[in-house]
């Protein structure tokens, strides 16, 4: 994005919209917090979380991203190595405190949402106005979930984040695909299946640097920032995979795409592709960049 030049059209011609950096943390938190689904796929929990007298400190925001993972975010209007010591001080006190979390969801998300909480792989997103290439370096030497996202501000109402890293600390997707193929039940599915769900996992994974894979009981899920595709556990003749789509934006195909806005299914994500064959897979290509892009 520090490459990236952004022009206002008029009529007489262009105008170069400067890019620049918020005049204090506070205003990069207030955005994010207020916008955190939009810009994020998280669910805003709590703001200045205090980790009680022992640990001395204040979370700046404490959210749940749309797997169930506990997310804690962390702000600093230019660049500060001491981010990420100071995001992993509180993912290290969030390990700690479980309950307190769980109870946190419960009052502000219900029951269900608590009871459904993955702490297998919660995630620390640090947002600065920029990194140096140590701490990119110093991400990829630890075992936990970790985005490192730039931002910055264009003029008066634009605000974009680029991810500069990403790492993640699930399983190898590999394995993922491997105990969904199985199926929750143990009896396994056919070989084709099997095939089929690694192609996909390929292309998915195929699409671009810094893609994660969270594995669910009934779902795996890839993610950027957020969730692009959702790959449901195969059903006897076919694959089920949601994308973030407009299905308004799609050619609806019978028996290949569906609309499913609005309606409940595993995962996240309004377009609803069905696959059956590898061809199917290549059909698809088209549709997963465009959910790749979008997240």
């Amino acid at each position: 994005m520090l490459g990236l030049k952004l022009f206002h059209t008029t009529k007489s011609g262009m105008t170069e919209v400067r890019p620049h950096l918020a005049e204090v943390e506070a205003d990069v938190q207030g955005l994010v917090e207020a916008n955190m689904e939009a810009l994020l796929g998280v669910t805003f929990l709590a703001s200045e979380y205090s980790t009680g007298p022992v640990h001395g400190g204040r979370i700046d925001s404490l959210g749940l991203d749309e797997n169930g993972s506990p997310v804690i975010i962390e702000y600093k209007r230019g660049v500060d190595s001491g981010v990420i010591n100071q995001g992993l001080f509180y993912l290290s006190w969030l390990m700690d405190h479980r309950a307190e979390f769980e109870r946190l969801v419960r009052d502000r998300l219900g029951v269900t949402a608590a009871a459904q909480v993955l702490w297998s792989g919660p995630r620390l997103i640090c947002v600065a106005g920029d990194f140096t290439r140590y701490d990119v370096h110093a991400v990829r030497e630890h075992r936990r979930s970790i985005d490192l996202v730039r931002y910055r501000l264009f003029g008066s109402d634009l605000f974009g984040l680029e991810t500069v890293a990403s790492v993640s600390s699930r399983l190898p997707v590999s394995r993922c695909v491997r105990r969904q193929a199985a199926g929750p039940g143990g009896g396994g599915q056919s070989m084709a299946l099997v095939e089929l769900a690694q192609a996909v996992d390929e292309s998915l994974l195929g699409l671009g640097d810094g893609v994660n894979c969270v594995q669910r009981k009934m779902y795996r899920a890839y993610q950027r920032l957020r969730n692009f595709a959702c790959v449901c556990t195969p059903q006897r003749t076919k694959l089920l995979v949601y994308l973030k789509v407009d299905p308004k934006q799609v050619d609806l195909v019978p028996g290949f795409t569906r609309d499913v806005t609005g309606l409940g299914h595993h995962g996240t994500g309004d377009l609803e592709v069905q696959l059956r064959t590898l061809r199917d897979v290549e059909r698809v290509q088209e549709l997963f960049r465009m959910s790749y892009a979008a997240a």
